[in-house]
């Protein structure tokens, strides 16, 4: 990799002890997290246990389309992936900053709704910074 791309420095990654993926956290996050919906998503919080906040996130598989044959499975997987890969991109850019560390840190699931393999970048991008402004207005 050259010195440019940012996944080659590790820098901009997404840290592994800023992400939920144990089984019962997720669960625990489902029973007893404050729920915000948007018109893509479904975002559940809970205070953390770790010493710094976490994001998870669950994407389920798309909807089968009506009249789609069922050699689509392969597109279906395409769109699945390019989901998470925006969802993530855009909670490690605008959501881990804004997310507090040591005592009073969250723990933060984002689900997928099927409404969501239906908008763009930009539409998640912004139903996530309304979530990150109701995550802020509810520490003060």
């Amino acid at each position: 990799m050259t010195e440019e791309s940012p996944s080659g420095s590790g820098g901009n990654r997404f840290p592994r002890e800023a992400r939920v993926t144990r089984s019962d956290d997720i669960r625990a996050l489902f029973r007893r997290g404050k729920r915000r919906r948007t018109f893509s998503l479904d975002v559940l919080v809970s205070a953390s246990p770790a010493v710094r906040s976490r994001i998870g996130f669950v994407v389920p598989k798309p909807r089968k389309r009506p009249g789609e044959p069922k050699t689509r499975i392969r597109a279906a997987a395409v769109r699945r992936n390019l989901l998470k890969r925006r969802l993530k991109e855009i909670a490690r850019v605008e959501l881990l900053s804004a997310l507090p560390s040591g005592q009073g840190c969250l723990d933060i699931l984002v689900r997928a709704r099927p409404e969501a393999y239906d908008v763009g970048f930009e539409q998640l991008r912004s139903e996530l910074l309304e979530v990150k402004e109701w995550l802020c207005s509810r520490r003060h």
